[in-house]
């Protein structure tokens, strides 16, 4: 193989395959702590693992994976358990109760890490709190018919191999208990109810989240986990509101977030004028950053525009139903056409009563003369149809919901613009 291609294989290859598999990893569990409301859960267990790291090392004398992930799940665990004895006996928040609990145990994973002669071995600092890919190297065979054989196999860093472990735990994990996984986390008492231990099923995905937390560590880093775990999952929630298509979509935002962020790091600061790289993991970590602000801002149904986007056009169809109404009743009165200033003050102003005939007149459900405004016939059938569901609407609060009839008038009137009388009568309001 040429040079360059080799340089690929060997140097860029397995970083970023070593972070496409942890974001997968990170982004299938985060959506059940996003789901949950715990995102900071993921967060205190990436910290809270580090002493049980630290420890696991300094009895065993050894970084073999197996010593390492039983000692992060330890770790884990402790922390779950004192998290909810601090928010049961204490009787505080639950984001209060992380907080004080991951940073006492960072902290005294730092200060093992540091104190402890761990530094003088070989167990990093900042492999562990920021993550080094770039140090995943392989060094297979030059010529392409020694390259496809089960000695190449061998020299695939170990950190690839944890990563796929995890990435083959967690899917399976998620996969076999997805039904158990999303009742307790929509509804814990439901699913007391039908026999699912929603306490058990925490404590699974708690345990299951620090062997996954570990095994990204060489990737990503303690710190920066937390953003692979909750970033997509994030992402994927401000797309669909189903449980299935969000899982699927945060591990094609996590692969997008890992491979665009590993060659923004490696190629980026090149295109600006500077001659090194960043850190590919901190830029994974802003690049799921800057998705979900992206997609705050621009997602189809719950971003921040098309909201600001849908309450605008409420409030224009509002303005118009409030006009065509007042020119029905004031027909049924008697009154042909009535004139702008009396809409004026009916509709608050006269620029709102300008504006309403405005939009009425382009969409053709008014007409207007010297005289006045009137009605189109296609104008009459809307605000018949308004009307109506105004009635209905009074009947369903005073009959079945039991509000007063002098107070029913200004609750329709609010939701008349909302209601469709189909859902009104289906829910028995006629």
């Amino acid at each position: 193989m040429s040079p360059e291609v080799y340089r690929l294989v060997a140097i860029d290859l397995p970083a970023m395959l070593g972070g496409l598999m942890a974001a997968v990893t990170c982004a299938l569990l985060g959506n059940f702590l996003v789901l949950r409301r715990q995102a900071l859960m993921g967060d205190a267990i990436s910290h809270s693992v580090l002493p049980g790291l630290v420890v696991a090392f300094l009895v065993a004398q050894t970084r073999e994976p197996l010593v390492m992930l039983l000692g992060a799940a330890g770790s884990g665990m402790i922390a779950v358990l004192l998290i909810e004895m601090v928010r049961r006996v204490g009787r505080v928040d639950p984001g209060a109760s992380m907080g004080v609990v991951f940073s006492v145990l960072f902290a005294l994973g730092v200060l093992l890490l540091e104190k402890a002669a761990v530094r003088h071995v070989d167990l990093d600092a900042d492999c562990v709190l920021y993550g080094q890919p770039e140090y995943m190297t392989w060094l297979p065979p030059a010529q392409w018919d020694a390259f496809f054989s089960a000695s190449t196999l061998r020299l695939v860093p170990r950190q690839l191999w944890i990563l796929a472990g995890a990435l083959v735990l967690c899917s399976g994990f998620v996969v076999l208990l997805f039904k158990e996984l999303r009742i307790a986390s929509f509804d814990p008492q439901l699913a007391t109810a039908q026999g699912i231990s929603a306490r058990l099923m925490h404590y699974l995905l708690m345990v299951v989240v620090a062997l996954a937390t570990v095994a990204a560590f060489e990737a990503v880093g303690s710190i920066l986990v937390i953003a692979m775990m909750i970033g997509p999952a994030v992402s994927a929630r401000l797309l669909t509101d189903r449980l299935v298509s969000q899982v699927l979509v945060s591990v094609l935002l996590a692969g997008v977030g890992a491979i665009g962020g590993y060659w923004l790091a490696a190629l980026g600061p090149q295109v600006l004028g500077f001659s090194h790289s960043v850190s590919s993991a901190g830029m994974i970590a802003v690049v799921c950053t800057l998705m979900v602000g992206v997609l705050v801002l621009l997602a189809p149904r719950h971003g921040v525009l098309s909201h600001r986007l849908r309450q605008r056009r409420l409030a224009r169809r509002v303005l118009v139903e409030d006009l065509l109404t007042t020119l029905l009743r004031a027909q049924q009165a008697g009154d042909a056409q009535v004139a702008p200033d009396r809409l004026a003050s009916v509709l608050g102003g006269a620029r709102r009563s300008e504006r309403a005939i405005e939009l009425a007149m382009r969409d053709g459900l008014v007409q207007q003369d010297t005289t006045g405004v009137r009605l189109t016939e296609r104008g009459e059938e809307v605000a018949s149809r308004v009307l109506e569901t105004h009635r209905a609407l009074q009947r369903y609060l005073v009959e079945e919901v039991g509000v007063r009839e002098s107070h029913a008038h200004e609750t329709a009137e609010r939701l008349e613009h909302v209601v469709d009388e189909d859902v009104l009568r289906r829910s028995g309001g006629e």
